[in-house]
């Protein structure tokens, strides 16, 4: 009898302990998910920035925009739109050969955070899979569509081994149709680690010239967004 109490003491007590181990892992997991931050910038150590170049549109701007950025030895990023890739293969595949990094801008521009769990990973999801079959790349870098983002799509994104990455200077350069002022917005105050966004328009080809020739007068190289982050 006596054994049997003490035995069951033991017991209970092993119990114990594993719930509450249990317990503190899942706390621990919910607070890790909640704690998934995006990049807004990269690493302020280095004298890097990157032009963020988001697709689902402006076809006839991305050729002559490879041009310059090749012209001038630059390399940077640009996030496409699955169901663009999809229809445009053969521009993708001369962004690829400029030697620029993919990332993935969601599979049909779709407001992330009006999304649930599964809407959030198809998008991001179908994306990864249109681009991999296309040109073989194992993209790992999304940012949302207009910028658009919930907790669930960072979790979503994480889950997928996405790094989810935002900006530090838009150019707003799909609404503004100026070009000066799509030159101010990308190089004013530019720090090290910027990421500037914009998209292939008439006034964003015609001021690329001028945003390299700043960032390279004042010491910055125009990189990937991957290098910029590390």
């Amino acid at each position: 009898m006596k054994y049997s109490f003490f035995s069951n003491i033991c017991i209970f007590g092993m119990l114990l302990a594993l719930f509450c181990i249990t317990y503190d892992n899942n706390i621990k997991s919910v607070f890790n998910q909640n704690d998934i931050e995006p990049y807004y910038c990269g690493n302020a150590n280095n004298a890097y920035v990157s032009l963020m170049i988001n697709v689902y549109w402006g076809n006839e701007f991305i050729e002559p925009m490879l041009e310059t950025l090749s012209k001038n030895g630059v390399k940077t990023t640009f996030f496409v739109g699955g169901s663009w890739a999809n229809k445009y293969p053969e521009l993708l595949e001369k962004i690829v050969a400029g030697g620029h990094e993919i990332g993935n801008h969601g599979f049909t521009h779709k407001e992330q955070s009006k999304l649930t769990y599964e809407q959030n990973y198809n998008e991001i999801y179908m994306c990864h899979e249109v681009v991999k079959n296309l040109t073989g790349i194992e993209m790992s870098l999304f940012a949302p569509p207009s910028g658009d983002f919930s907790n669930t799509t960072l979790q979503v994104a994480n889950a997928l081994n996405y790094k989810t990455i935002m900006w530090s200077k838009d150019t707003i350069d799909w609404r503004d149709k100026n070009t000066d002022l799509i030159i101010k917005r990308a190089t004013n105050n530019l720090k090290n680690g910027d990421l500037i966004l914009m998209h292939p328009t008439q006034n964003t080809l015609e001021a690329l010239p001028s945003i390299i020739k700043y960032c390279q007068d004042n010491g910055f190289t125009i990189t990937t967004v991957s290098n910029c982050l590390s």
